[in-house]
């Protein structure tokens, strides 16, 4: 039996909310009482050093971990019970890239889980693979191996995996991790274009780039704090990440943070 519809949520309604969440691994905290809300038609980037608690983060979000402290809300509901309304980007692909797959079977199975068999897809399952592929300017590439394709149309391809489930909430980590500047312009351009019908919460280590596109960057080392694009700048930074960061510019614009050792 195919899940229920649940019905999208009214523009500026909570979708995701958590608070008071702890979470350690062992004896090691990661997450000390964090407390954030995001709203319907929000488009928030969360951005921190490495190991200051994103993947974990994402993963309580997800259904994947259960906070210790504290309590998570998505779409009014525990988040293992919400995940059919989100779509998620992984950081990195969870298949060998060499299997022999194509582009349109990796985005039908985004299809799973909405009433189909394992192995079959009815035609309605088909026709949204074409319409998730057109959408984010890859039906061209249906028939190609995945196997085959670059950085940038491989973040394309499971953009469109995870739309295909018709979400309302979009979550990525780091969709532009691997790619070029360029194709991470035009991925964050396609986004925005999302952001219409979609509330999307975005994983980044590029404060400066994102801070032109979200509304709100949602800043975490263990605790969390949210501020207004506005308020990025390099003191900002600098609490953030501490005194061992600099800017590196491209092309005029400081678009990437860099450890100096």
């Amino acid at each position: 039996m195919a899940p229920s519809r649940h019905p999208r949520p009214a523009r500026g309604a909570p979708v995701i909310g958590l608070d008071g969440v702890s979470f350690s691994y062992g004896e090691a905290p990661v997450l000390e009482r964090v407390d954030l809300e995001i709203l319907a038609g929000e488009f928030v980037g969360l951005v921190g050093p490495n190991a200051g608690g994103k993947s974990t983060l994402l993963k309580l979000v997800l259904g994947l971990l259960e906070p210790q402290q504290g309590r998570i809300h998505v779409l009014g509901r525990a988040p293992h019970h919400a995940v059919r309304w989100i779509g998620y980007v992984p950081q990195f692909p969870t298949f060998p890239r060499d299997f022999p797959i194509s582009v349109a079977q990796v985005v039908l199975m985004g299809r799973l889980g909405r009433g189909t068999g394992i192995g079959w897809h009815r035609a309605s399952d088909r026709a949204a693979t074409r319409t998730a592929l057109a959408e984010v300017e890859a039906l061209d590439l249906a028939e190609r191996r995945i196997g085959t394709l670059s950085g940038g149309q491989l973040q394309r391809v499971l953009l469109a995996r995870a739309l295909v489930s018709e979400p309302h909430i979009l979550i990525l980590d780091e969709p532009t991790a691997n790619i070029d500047q360029r194709r991470e312009s035009d991925i964050f351009d396609l986004l925005a274009r999302l952001n219409e019908r979609l509330t999307i919460l975005v994983v980044s280590h590029d404060i400066a780039f994102i801070s032109g596109y979200v509304d709100r960057v949602a800043c975490l080392n263990r605790t969390l704090m949210c501020h207004s694009t506005a308020s990025v700048d390099a003191d900002f930074i600098h609490q953030l990440y501490g005194p061992n960061i600099r800017q590196v510019a491209h092309g005029g614009e400081p678009l990437e943070l860099r450890h100096e050792h």
